[in-house]
């Protein structure tokens, strides 16, 4: 597979992610379903907890990703639903320090709701990966 990133500024790249990727010669695309701060049996975690929801969200993404036997470096579009941006985004370090080790920079797009599917949540992310 060949992933190409695509930057045609570079002010994306210190926050961790691409204007967009190009990928051609993959076998298999895995579209994750949001995942947000559950538990294993489906409970809402951490409420309140910015900083403890975007870490969680983003172990229950990886390991959806590890059980179809890609991971966090295969992602290459990343959309993150926020109840408050502003959160998020003092937090934010959580999710691209992650990233970064991982060597992932997924073309991104953040979105701020209203609610999402439970009440105590906060963040959720949906991804996509090329193997």
């Amino acid at each position: 597979m060949e992933r190409s990133a695509i930057n045609p500024w570079a002010w994306s790249v210190p926050l961790g992610y691409d204007q967009a990727q190009a990928v051609s010669g993959h076998a298999r695309t895995v579209y994750c379903s949001g995942q947000a701060a559950m538990s294993s049996d489906g409970a809402p975690q951490h409420a309140g907890d910015m900083a403890a929801q975007l870490a969680l969200s983003l172990d229950n993404l990886q390991a959806v990703l590890e059980a179809a036997g890609t991971a966090l470096a295969d992602l290459v579009r990343l959309t993150v639903y926020t109840t408050d941006v502003d959160a998020l985004f003092a937090h934010y370090a959580v999710l691209t320090s992650r990233l970064v080790a991982a060597g992932a920079a997924p073309a991104t797009t953040v979105l701020g709701v209203t609610s999402l599917a439970l009440p105590p949540l906060l963040v959720e992310l949906e991804g996509t990966a090329a193997v």
